[in-house]
């Protein structure tokens, strides 16, 4: 087993895991929800750790739970994706990086999508950037990990649901070392 990998279950099951910057669910459980459900569509490894990771850098940023109602962006994204480039492949990087953009590309582009965002997804949208404006989706359209932030996103908006039983961080050990930059 990778050091790497040890330092992600630990943190992944230690008490910061336990915070829920407005949402119902903890971060540890947003996240297990969101690999399970990658999983459960048969997604390749990669895109199960960047599902399962995605949030990682709200464990790492040392912020307060309440940021957002400060008015304050976190960019957790970025801070997640400069951590997991050190150790991981591209295919769990991008969409990690981009999955905020995900969020803001989805609701310039579908109708329907804004509905589906949780109140703390809405408010901290604002933070980021708002809306896609055309020229920004196109843009985001074109980039190499597009589908995949997407698919994280969707997962991502899913993975809220209180109570929900999947299984522990340490049945991804597999995925993440699978994952791991050779």
């Amino acid at each position: 087993m990778s050091e790497i990998v040890d330092r992600i279950v630990a943190v992944m099951e230690g008490p910061d895991a336990d915070r829920h910057y407005g949402e119902g669910v903890s971060e540890r459980d947003h996240a297990l929800q969101a690999a399970a459900l990658a999983r459960a569509e048969g997604a390749p490894p990669a895109l199960i750790a960047a599902a399962l990771l995605h949030d990682i850098g709200h464990l790492l940023h040392g912020l307060d739970e309440d940021i957002a109602d400060r008015g304050i962006d976190g960019k957790h994204e970025a801070v997640g994706a400069v951590f997991l480039a050190k150790h991981f492949v591209e295919d769990v990087v991008g969409p990690v990086a981009l999955h905020v953009d995900a969020k803001r590309f989805l609701v310039a582009t579908e109708a329907d999508y804004a509905a589906k965002l949780s109140p703390a997804s809405v408010q901290s949208m604002a933070l980021q950037g708002g809306v896609m404006s055309d020229a920004e989706a196109k843009e985001f359209a074109a980039k190499k990990h597009c589908a995949g932030a997407v698919r994280v996103r969707r997962w991502d908006e899913e993975a809220k649901i209180v109570g929900l039983k999947v299984p522990p961080v340490s049945s991804y050990r597999d995925v993440l070392e699978a994952s791991l930059r050779r």
